[in-house]
């Protein structure tokens, strides 16, 4: 029997685990089996194959019972995840369900998941865009945080290994605060967009509008085709799951590179309990697993563990990883962890219309969505009365309409010749939140899941320097659209509670001090030095880009560097 146990035991022994199958996940998957690691990989959601598993992604909208639409029943029964954008007929089945996976909400917080092979991956909206120095210091300078344990150079070589990799287009623009890429032909700002950039080129200097940087293959690499993925055909269906592969997933890119190398298990319906830590080995060595469907309880055990679980479930995770060294949870010496979680805020819209250029109008659908504003406030001194600054999107439309008057020949002539609108322009901000322990998420004293485990308790809220942001992106843009001749300028604030941005990060936040964070500069755990955390919970700061490029760089570095410590007995 004692044989039995022990065959048991390696048969579920493994180099590396890796806890979560979406953007991170599936890079540390990736290089942790190119170097010649057997990896078992958890997600605790169902299998996604690729293209087998995209039920919707060629259906037209008369094939859907609803023309697209999410019928009252399930908003009424799902009221958090109905309030996402992508949550439609199309896409549903790729977003978790309130209903199946709650969590306590101390402040309104709308936590958007996704509980499958390839996670968030298949759903994200693909905006791609490096940090700066800026960025990487502004804790250290404005004092909103602690200081980052890395800068810019530290990134940048990463940067290019997974631009390179993942398909990333985008134009070179020279702009200190959002550095140039290793990048595939860019989506062009239609004519509008494109007088939009020129306005602000003339009356501001400091103010640009650049083509959105997406993972879309607009021109594919060799690189590319050797991952079996085609050039993006712009159908703009991405949260259906694209049978091209035309954008980055994991699902489409690192896990079937990860499955060809032979190394890589992947275990669909595991639903990670906590992390084991052996107190008498001083490390952790594997981690507790509950299956989903089953409820059966199993170990896994490996030298080093990457937590890709998505920034709160990552949270989640390491909370409920207690021991007698670490009874608040795995690697928490510092008593941050859960704090300081921060995100992005989406709250305010801006629209216009203009007049002008009336001889064009759109023609074919743009993945990249138009043009975007990077950050222009506070950029290299305070000048306003809130800290950091914001981001925004922008773009411009013409619709086609009918007059749907009369009746008979005329209709019928009517409904032949529509006519075109003026331009419509949009925009929508994305501010930089700043951490703070009041922040936090923490597990439920009283309710626990499906599966025994506390719930998630999460207290994250805005704070003034919000509101502030807010107030000014309404009147720079107001001012900026004014400038540029446009009309009918209608702003908007949402009043949305956090967590629809779908960017939230920290809680295990990196830092120089393990007395105040969590991870070192490789996202190691300062106290459990063979478990690494590169998902958005590494977050110290936010900054004001979107963050899944950062989480792809950070991953393949950290794997780098947990490799070379496994070679060196470091961590065994």
């Amino acid at each position: 029997m004692a044989n039995l146990n022990i065959d048991s035991v390696k048969q579920r022994t493994y180099d590396a685990i890796v806890i979560g199958s979406g953007i991170s996940g599936g890079w540390a998957a990736k290089e942790l089996t190119e170097k010649g690691l057997k990896t078992l990989v958890l997600e605790r959601g169902r299998e996604v194959k690729h293209n087998r598993d995209y039920p919707t992604t060629n259906m037209m909208p008369y094939e859907f019972d609803h023309r697209g639409e999410v019928p009252l029943e399930i908003r009424e029964k799902e009221p958090v995840v109905s309030r996402c954008y992508a949550f439609r007929e199309d896409a549903m089945h790729f977003f978790v369900k309130d209903s199946e996976h709650p969590y306590v909400q101390e402040k309104p917080f709308d936590w958007i998941r996704g509980y499958q092979v390839g996670g968030k991956s298949l759903l994200w909206a693909r905006q791609t865009q490096r940090w700066s120095d800026l960025d990487f210091d502004g804790p250290a300078r404005d004092g909103f945080a602690v200081d980052w344990p890395i800068r810019y150079k530290d990134l940048a070589p990463w940067y290019s290994y997974v631009e390179k990799f993942a398909g990333i287009s985008g134009n070179n623009d020279g702009l200190a605060e959002l550095p140039d890429g290793d990048f595939l032909p860019a989506y062009p700002l239609n004519s509008v967009e494109d007088y939009f950039k020129q306005k602000l080129k003339a009356n501001y200097g400091n103010r640009h509008v650049i083509s959105a940087r997406c993972a879309h293959l607009s021109k594919p690499n060799q690189v590319h085709l050797d991952q079996g993925r085609g050039q993006c055909q712009n159908r703009t269906l991405c949260q259906r799951g694209c049978p091209f592969g035309g954008y980055f997933s994991s699902n489409s890119s690192t896990l079937p590179w990860a499955e060809r190398t032979g190394n890589m298990t992947l275990l669909p319906f595991s639903v990670v309990e906590s992390v084991i830590y052996d107190e008498k080995a001083g490390k952790a060595t594997g981690v507790r697993v509950i299956d989903a469907n089953t409820k059966e309880a199993t170990e896994y055990y490996a030298k080093v563990i990457f937590v890709n679980a998505a920034a709160l479930n990552t949270n989640h995770i390491l909370l409920n990883s207690t021991s007698s060294r670490f009874p608040n949870g795995l690697g928490n010496d510092s008593g941050v962890l859960g704090k300081y979680v921060a995100f992005h805020n989406y709250r305010a819209r801006i629209s216009a219309e203009y007049d002008g250029l009336l001889e064009y109008a759109t023609d074919g659908r743009n993945p990249a969505g138009g043009g975007y504003i990077p950050r222009f406030r506070n950029l290299h001194k305070q000048e306003t009365d809130f800290l950091r600054g914001y981001a925004a999107g922008f773009s411009a439309n013409r619709y086609k309409g009918e007059d749907r008057s009369g009746f008979g020949e005329d209709l019928k002539r009517q409904l032949l010749n529509p006519s075109w609108s003026n331009w419509k322009v949009g925009s929508h901000m994305m501010g930089e939140t700043i951490p703070k322990e009041e922040n936090y998420v923490s597990l439920s004293a009283d309710k626990k899941d499906a599966w025994g485990i506390p719930q998630l308790n999460i207290s994250v809220g805005y704070d003034d320097n919000d509101e502030k942001m807010v107030k000014d992106y309404i009147e720079q843009m107001t001012e900026m659209f004014t400038k540029a001749g446009f009309t009918n300028i209608r702003a908007n604030d949402s009043k949305q509670a956090p967590g629809l941005d779908i960017h939230e990060m920290g809680g295990v936040r990196m830092g120089h001090d393990p007395k105040t964070s969590m991870l070192n500069k490789y996202n190691q755990l300062h106290a459990c030095q063979n478990v690494f955390v590169t998902d958005g919970a590494c977050m110290t700061s936010t900054s004001t880009q979107n963050p899944s490029l950062t989480y792809m760089a950070l991953a393949a570095r950290a794997v780098d560097y947990a490799v070379s410590e496994l070679k060196k007995g470091n961590l065994s």
